[in-house]
């Protein structure tokens, strides 16, 4: 499996940005997806997940009601929508596909990763 995220970029606080994610190769209906990332000097953190099959989605505390995680099975695509964007949410962002079961928000519970994508909010 291979996945390839896009979409960040610079944007001022109070902004919004779209990354998706593309995954490629046999794409099992009982993957989990996340959204990790990673600010210089922090460690990698999980931002969102959600199942392959779209029964459940889950997020960290610190982006609830500002991102939304959706996918289209159809074109092996996974997105985070990000809303009212602060300048502590800038950070690579990474997409990641495993089995992590109840340890989804540990990253080296995940098989893939993306290469990663670069979001910058400016205050």
């Amino acid at each position: 499996v291979q996945l390839q995220a896009s979409g960040g970029g610079l944007v001022q606080a109070g902004g919004s940005l779209r990354l998706s994610c593309v995954a490629s190769g046999r794409i099992s209906s009982r993957y989990y997806l996340s959204w990790f990332r990673q600010a210089p000097g922090k460690e990698r953190e999980f931002v969102a997940g959600i199942s392959w099959s779209g029964y459940s989605t889950y997020y960290a505390d610190s982006v609830k009601g500002r991102f939304t995680f959706s996918r289209d099975t159809a074109k092996n695509t996974v997105y985070l929508d990000m809303n009212s964007l602060k300048p502590e949410d800038t950070a690579v962002y990474y997409c990641a596909a495993g089995y992590p079961g109840s340890s989804r928000l540990d990253p080296t519970k995940y098989d893939y990763w993306g290469q990663g994508t670069q979001v910058t909010v400016s205050s």
